[in-house]
Formats: structure tokens, C-alpha cells, sequence
């Protein structure tokens, strides 16, 4: 038969006579220990406790926390960078519901996850395929994978054309991507009403849309199409970062949050060197975070810590900053879903202009 509680301690004493003595925290006062995660149906409220635990469940705590801060701040303008197939992964209500809030300000994307987010406008589907299966196959059935989303070739041919159509239609033009994309947008919403978008959505909202490489997407495809049509279509890329910069020295905090890296990573980043070529007082951005799966050790942007970023001028070592190592596709719904659990709400924002902007005779 199994002793008791009582019986056990009558046999073998207590905590004293099996341990020695009590638990000594003397010269811990400065440590903070960490909480257990308390699992529960609340998704904000399981990141709220997971910023007091440990490793990268702590680090997605944190960038709520951290991403709240920005939105509580009434000088700061975010800026958000999007790389990665977030949308033919099924990022796109998430997204929505970023621009719908008004929880990012300015949006620098790749030309591939708006050009699948205007297919998804138009009512063409991604369809959830499988990672193992022979790729000569689905392409003898006009089929491309993006690991394991699958989407018809055809159709996505189809809006290169409609691109290509829709540059025609306004040319002359020579402006940047993001003037090209606000046209492209408002045309959207007015010819396919009832359907929503994350760009159409930005459009609504007032929220500039910037893809610095628009060429290396079948947004650029439908450009070249129309070109060698003799269309006289002209991306500007260089309008792309004089606008940017433009709009970072013009207010007086910036917030970053990065999703993956790559280009919109870098050009966000290098508005702040541009800035330090042209003004003296911008200082780095003031709140940064990024959902990577990449790694510093292999020297590739993506993954470069924001410690790193230091060095060049680009973050300052005061930056409220947390970088987490994680699959964005689960980091985003969990951190847009604890944000919306909560109610945040974003502050008015005060659009100063800095104080000064010492100039150093380049303009």
C-alpha cells in the first residue's frame, strides 16, 4: 500500500532534512526569474506570458510589446517590410487587418506577394498541395509550387497580361512603383468592388505601397510585356528611394518590423544612410522588429542582427529592438491576433516634421 503524505514525512522529515537548509537567494536581487507559460484560450494574453519565458517564445512576447510601444507613440511612423510567399501561404486577412488598423504606415514589398495578393483580388485561388511530388509532373499539368501551395501557370499569365493591358492603358508613365501601384489599386477597387485585397486595402487607407525590385516579379513581367510592345512605361526605381527617405526624414520617430528580409529589409534600412548623407540628426530608426528564419552566422541580410546594423548607422544603440527567429507564418497571426485581442488601438499620430535637417549641399 502507498504511504501517505503524513506517513512519509513522519519517516523521512521535510524539506530541512532532505535539502539541508532553505533555498538561499542572497546576491540575486538583480535577477528577474522567468514565468512558467500558463496555456490558455487568450491568444494576448498567452503572449503577454510568454514574454517572461525564455528563448524565441519569449523573443514573440516581447515583439508585441515592443510593436505596442510604436503604436502607443504619437511621433512614430512604422514601416513595414514584406518579404517571403506570406500571401500564396495564406497571410492575406492578416495583412488586411494590419493596414484596416492602422498598425503599419508605409508598406516596402516584394513585387511577388502583391502580385499574388491582386491574384487573390481576382478570385484566383492558391490551392494547398503537398512538398513531396514530382515536379516534372505538375508541370506537364501547368501547375508551379511554392513548397507545398500549388497555383495554375495559366492563370497567373493571365494577370501578367492584365498588367501589361493595365500599363498601356495609362501610358505615358514614368513614376515610381509606388505611384504606379496607388493607380493600379484605386483602378482595382473601383473595377472589382466587393473584394478586398491587401493593396486595395492599403489604397483605402492611405498607406503608400513601395516594391523596390518590381522588375524581379511577374509585376515587372507584365511591364516588360508592355514595353516591348512599345509601350513607354518606366518604373523609377531611384523615385522609389528618394520618396522613401523622404518620408523617414520628415518625421520625427520610425519604427521598423520586418518580415524575412531581403530587399524591403535593406530599403528601409538604407534610408537612414541616404539620411546621413543628406542630414545629420536621424539617428537610426527608433523601434525595430523582425520575424526571420535566417541566421547572422552566413553574412546574408536577412538574418543580420539589428546589434549588427549598429555599425552601420542604420539602428542607434538606444533602438527598442527584438529580432525572432521564427517561421513568419506562424509568428504573424499569433502577434496580429494578440494585438487584436487586446484592442489596440493606434494612437493619433502628430505628422512634425523634425526640428532640423542640416543639409550637406548633395541635394
Amino acid at each position: 500500500m502507498t504511504e501517505k503524505g503524513d506517513d512519509l514525512i513522519a519517516r523521512l522529515g521535510g524539506l530541512e532534512s532532505v535539502f539541508g537548509r532553505p533555498v538561499s537567494r542572497d546576491g540575486r536581487e538583480r535577477m528577474t526569474a522567468t514565468d512558467p507559460v500558463v496555456p490558455t484560450g487568450n491568444v494576448a494574453e498567452l503572449l503577454r506570458g510568454m514574454a517572461h519565458c525564455g528563448f524565441q517564445g519569449r523573443r514573440l512576447g516581447e515583439s508585441v510589446e515592443v510593436w505596442k510601444r510604436m503604436l502607443s507613440d504619437p511621433e512614430c511612423t512604422i514601416f513595414f517590410g514584406l518579404s517571403g510567399a506570406m500571401l500564396p501561404a495564406g497571410m492575406q486577412r492578416v495583412l488586411i487587418e494590419l493596414a484596416r488598423r492602422h498598425y503599419i504606415d508605409v508598406v516596402v514589398s516584394t513585387g511577388a506577394n502583391i502580385f499574388h495578393d491582386v491574384c487573390e483580388h481576382l478570385g484566383i485561388c492558391h490551392y494547398r498541395g503537398h512538398h513531396h511530388v514530382s515536379d516534372a509532373d505538375l508541370y506537364e499539368k501547368g501547375i508551379d509550387r511554392i513548397y507545398d501551395v500549388f497555383a495554375y501557370e495559366e492563370d497567373f499569365r493571365w494577370v501578367d497580361r492584365g498588367f501589361a493591358r493595365f500599363a498601356e492603358k495609362i501610358a505615358p508613365f514614368r513614376g515610381s512603383s509606388r505611384e504606379f501601384l496607388r493607380l493600379f489599386g484605386e483602378w482595382l477597387v473601383a473595377a472589382a468592388p466587393g473584394r478586398e485585397s491587401f493593396l486595395s486595402t492599403c489604397v483605402k487607407e492611405g498607406i503608400p505601397v513601395f516594391v523596390p525590385a518590381l522588375c524581379d516579379s511577374s509585376i515587372g513581367i507584365g511591364a516588360l510585356i508592355a514595353r516591348r510592345r512599345g509601350i513607354p512605361i518606366d518604373i523609377d526605381q531611384i523615385a522609389d528611394t528618394d520618396e522613401l527617405t523622404s518620408l523617414v526624414e520628415e518625421v520625427t520617430k520610425t519604427g521598423v518590423v520586418y518580415v524575412g528580409g531581403g530587399v524591403p529589409k535593406n530599403f528601409i534600412q538604407q534610408t537612414q544612410v541616404i539620411g546621413s548623407i543628406h542630414a545629420k540628426d536621424l539617428g537610426g530608426h527608433d523601434y525595430a522588429i523582425q520575424y526571420t528564419a535566417d541566421s547572422p552566422q552566413f553574412g546574408g541580410l536577412s538574418g543580420c542582427t539589428f546589434e549588427e546594423a549598429i555599425s552601420w548607422g542604420k539602428e542607434s544603440a538606444q533602438t527598442m529592438h527584438v529580432q525572432v527567429h521564427v517561421d513568419a507564418t506562424i509568428a504573424l497571426p499569433l502577434v496580429v491576433s494578440a494585438l487584436v485581442g487586446d484592442n489596440i488601438r493606434r494612437t493619433e499620430r502628430a505628422r512634425v516634421r523634425r526640428d532640423r535637417i542640416l543639409r550637406q549641399g548633395l541635394d
